[in-house]
């Protein structure tokens, strides 16, 4: 009862500094990107009726199909309006609650692990202090890394988290499930599926991951990575087909979700056709990210709300070569070692896994990365990085007369990158303050490659009254993108409001000429009374 009480203790612990570190976004305003779609200017959440959830389980909106995030933003908007506190209030304790299940699913991963390997003389993780610190740097790593400051800190990322806590609470429930089948043969197990309790709720959990977002598609394929390590249930042919049996409606709820995602995306237009980005390229995209995530984890610096897609690829240039050596090298490594040493390859099966929907081989929108899609597959490499914590700990606790003055500069070292971790984060979660910071910060980073950085902020600007910085900013967007019809209507209209006609029927009919049917209309509105 002791170590099951600090085992809570400890996740309590992580989830407390969870939502101090995020404590000052509660004061944040909305960002005018996807927030404006999503809720400051979603008429259909602000009522719950039979009507808004009609919507939000059959129709398409936003290029998406949320049907849970729907009703969590449903919910903030009855309980709080339009003030954005609330609506980062949810999202802070959603995420701290996720922090904390992280802790709790890596203690029990690892005493599965234990009761496995004990027989085998294992000896690192014995003890419940290394299973402690394995755990606790894992769920602070996740609470308080940088990259998952966009998935919090930006209120239409509430996906992202709901998603993450469904898909968790499904692989908890799924371990207990196990557990309690442990002593039952495989055969007999796949055959009443269906009058076991915690595996039927593993399945809802699953459910409603995928009803938030559809990144869940994974958990089927992770679910059986954990049956083939640490579980060890997937040893022969026979038992993974078993295995596999086991997860059939599980497989099922991902295809049909997948499904209904490529309907959802090809009706708002957000697929990209191939011709934009051959499938060479976006391999070569695909590798360059799994490569430039798993840095940015160990040294998350240069963070980018948004990461353009490059222009010229060259397969050749070190830039795109060398993370394909070295996602084929990982991975030979991994399998080459996975019979002594199976947690790389699971973790790194893990990762790449989780991380497949958005890698970009299916094009979906005009970024090449995020950083909001590292939220659960940064997962894996956390707890390698919480393994080598604990073992570096046990080995320092293995030391002689030296022991005392490691055991100093090694937690020294700790706290001090710990430090420089959640200042990292605490900077990056200030650009997330409001829709100017942002823009200006993206711009400041990359000024020439995010024409829709300068159409956000001068959108911005509009609102606040600035006029002559949103005129600016519309100006270097269209520079940049010389198509972009918004930026055309919008400077025009802008152009209207400051008391200039004659510059805003020129805007307003070269969008006319690109395509903008409000805009063919608009000079005859507008200008009725001109020649």
């Amino acid at each position: 009862m002791k170590k099951q009480n600090f085992n809570y203790s400890l996740a309590a612990f992580v989830s407390l500094l969870t939502f101090l570190l995020y404590f000052p976004s509660l004061h944040y305003y909305f960002i005018d990107w996807d927030d404006r779609a999503y809720v400051f200017e979603n008429p259909y959440i602000r009522s719950l009726n039979i009507t808004f959830f009609r919507w939000a389980f059959l129709d398409f909106y936003a290029a998406n199909w949320y049907p849970l995030t729907w009703i969590s933003h449903a919910l903030d908007y009855a309980m709080w309006g339009l003030n954005p506190l609330g609506h980062h209030l949810t999202n802070i304790l959603l995420h701290s609650l996720t922090s904390c299940l992280v802790v709790l699913l890596v203690v029990n991963l690892i005493n599965i692990w234990r009761q496995r390997t004990q027989e085998h003389g294992a000896t690192v993780f014995r003890t419940d202090q290394m299973a402690g610190i394995t755990a606790g740097v894992t769920g602070l790593l996740f609470g308080l890394h940088p990259l998952h400051v966009e998935s919090v800190a930006w209120i239409a990322e509430r996906k992202d988290i709901l998603c993450a806590l469904f898909y968790l609470l499904s692989i908890m429930m799924y371990l207990r499930h196990v557990a309690r089948e442990v002593y039952k043969s495989l055969q007999e197990n796949a055959r009443s599926l269906f009058v076991k309790w915690r595996y039927l709720l593993s399945l809802l959990f699953f459910s409603l991951a995928l009803l938030s977002k559809p990144m869940a598609v994974t958990l089927p394929v992770v679910l059986l990575i954990l049956d083939w390590y640490p579980l060890g249930k997937i040893r022969t042919i026979k038992t993974a087909r078993t295995a596999l049996l086991e997860k059939t409606p599980f497989i099922v709820f991902s295809l049909a979700s997948s499904v209904v995602t490529i309907f959802a995306q090809k009706a708002g237009g957000a697929i990209r056709s191939a011709d934009l980005a051959s499938l060479g390229m976006r391999l070569l995209i695909a590798a360059q990210s799994l490569f430039t995530y798993l840095w940015k984890m160990l040294v998350p610096v240069n963070l980018l709300p948004f990461y353009p897609y490059p222009k010229n690829i060259s397969p050749l240039s070190p830039e795109y070569l060398l993370p394909v050596l070295f996602v084929i090298a990982a991975s030979a490594v991994c399998v080459a070692i996975a019979k002594r040493k199976p947690i790389w390859l699971a973790a790194w099966g893990y990762y790449v896994l989780t991380l497949l929907p958005v890698l970009g081989i299916v094009q979906v929108g005009s970024q090449s990365m995020a950083d909001r899609y590292t939220y659960l597959p940064s997962l894996g490499p956390f707890l390698i990085m919480g393994l080598g914590v604990a073992w570096s700990w046990s080995k320092v606790n293995a030391l002689g007369r030296m022991r005392a003055i490691v055991k100093l500069f090694s937690i020294s070292a700790f706290m001090l990158l710990s430090t420089a971790m959640v200042y990292l984060a605490f900077e990056q979660i200030g650009i997330w303050k409001d829709s100017i910071t942002l823009w200006s910060y993206v711009i400041e980073k990359e000024p020439e490659s995010v024409p829709h950085a300068y159409y956000n902020r001068a959108l911005a600007f509009d609102k606040l009254g600035h006029y002559d910085g949103a005129l600016q900013d519309f100006g270097k967007a269209i520079v940049l993108n010389p198509g972009d019809v918004e930026s055309f209507v919008n400077r025009g209209l802008l152009y209207l409001k400051t008391g200039q006609p004659e510059l805003a029927l020129s805007d307003l009919k070269r969008a006319c000429e690109l395509g903008d049917a409000f805009a063919c209309g608009a000079p005859r509105y507008f200008l009725k009374d001109r020649p």
